[in-house]
C-alpha cells in the first residue's frame, strides 16, 4: 500500500479547517466592533474588542425570551421525534409488514419538499382544524414542536434505521425465550444497544429545530417566536444593526457548540454503528 505524505495531509487538514473556522471567525471580528467601525475600517485581524453588542443583546429582555423559546421548542421537537422514531424503526425493521419499503420512501418524501410548499396547509391546520374554541396552536411552542415534525421525524426515522438494522434479531428472540415481555426486550435489550444511534439523531434533529428560520418567521407573532426570527428584528427601515446581529448570531452558536461537545463521543459511534452488517 503506498505510503500517504503527512504533509499533504496536514496542509489538506488546515486548508479545510481555514475554510470552516474563518466565517465563525469573521462572524465573532464583527459582533466586536462599533457600528461606525464595520465599513471604515474594514480589518481582518481584531485588534480590539467591544462588547457593548453582547451587553445590549444580554440586556433585551425580549432577545432572552427568544432564546427561551429556541430551547424549549427544541429541545421538545428532539425527544419527541427521537422517541417516535425509535418506536416506528422498531415496528418496521422487527416485524414483516406489507410494503414496509413503500413506507420508509414515504416518510422521507416530506424532508424532500421545500419547507415553504407546507406553510400554508400547516397555518389552516393550526388556526382551523386543530382549534379549540379560540385556542389555537398558532405562536404557541407546542404548535411549533409539532410542525417541525414534518421534517423532522422522517429524518429520524432514516437516521435510525441502519442502527436497528444493526442489531441482530437472534437477540430479541434470545430474551423472549427467556421469558420477557414485548417492552422488556424494547427497554432492556434493544434500547441500550441503540444508544449511539439515538443520540446522533437527538443531536441533529435538535440543530435543525433550533436553526429553523421560515416556519418560524410565519407561523408565530411573539409568544413562541424563536431567536433566528429575532434577527430579521435587526433590519430596519432606517438601516441594518450588523453588529447585534453578529452578536445574537454567536449566542445561536454556544448552546449548539456545548451540547456537540457533551456527547461528540456518541456521535462517531452512532454514525459507524450498524456499518459492517453483512
Amino acid at each position: 500500500m503506498k505510503k500517504r505524505n503527512p504533509w499533504l495531509q496536514t496542509l489538506f487538514w488546515v486548508i479545510i479547517s481555514f475554510l470552516t473556522l474563518f466565517p465563525i471567525y469573521w462572524l465573532f471580528v464583527i459582533s466586536v466592533k462599533p457600528a461606525v467601525d464595520l465599513f471604515s475600517t474594514p480589518d481582518i485581524i481584531l485588534r480590539g474588542a467591544y462588547w457593548q453588542n453582547y451587553v445590549d443583546v444580554w440586556t433585551d429582555r425580549t432577545l432572552r425570551g427568544y432564546m427561551l423559546n429556541s430551547l424549549i421548542i427544541s429541545s421538545g421537537n428532539a425527544l419527541l421525534c427521537t422517541t417516535l422514531g425509535f418506536f416506528a424503526c422498531y415496528a418496521l425493521t422487527r416485524f414483516n409488514l406489507g410494503g414496509k419499503e413503500s413506507i420508509f420512501f414515504w416518510t422521507i418524501t416530506n424532508r424532500m419538499a421545500p419547507p415553504a410548499v407546507f406553510l400554508l396547509p400547516l397555518f389552516l391546520l393550526m388556526t382551523q382544524v386543530y382549534r379549540i374554541g379560540d385556542f389555537t396552536l398558532l405562536d404557541t411552542r407546542f404548535g411549533m414542536i409539532m410542525v417541525y415534525c414534518t421534517f423532522n421525524l422522517p429524518f429520524a426515522i432514516w437516521t435510525l434505521r441502519p442502527t436497528l438494522d444493526g442489531i441482530p434479531r437472534e437477540l430479541d428472540e434470545a430474551a423472549y425465550v427467556d421469558g420477557a415481555s414485548s417492552w422488556k426486550v424494547i427497554s432492556e435489550v434493544v434500547f441500550p444497544l441503540c444508544r449511539p444511534g439515538l443520540a446522533v439523531t437527538l443531536i441533529l434533529t435538535w440543530v435543525f429545530a433550533w436553526n429553523e428560520y421560515l416556519l418560524a418567521a410565519t407561523l408565530t407573532n411573539f409568544n413562541a417566536r424563536t431567536l433566528t426570527t429575532g434577527l430579521s428584528e435587526y433590519v430596519t427601515t432606517t438601516g441594518t444593526e450588523w453588529g447585534i446581529m453578529a452578536a445574537i448570531s454567536v449566542f445561536t452558536l454556544i448552546p449548539a457548540l456545548i451540547v456537540f461537545t457533551m456527547v461528540q463521543r456518541h456521535i462517531v459511534a452512532g454514525l459507524t454503528f450498524g456499518a459492517v452488517k453483512g
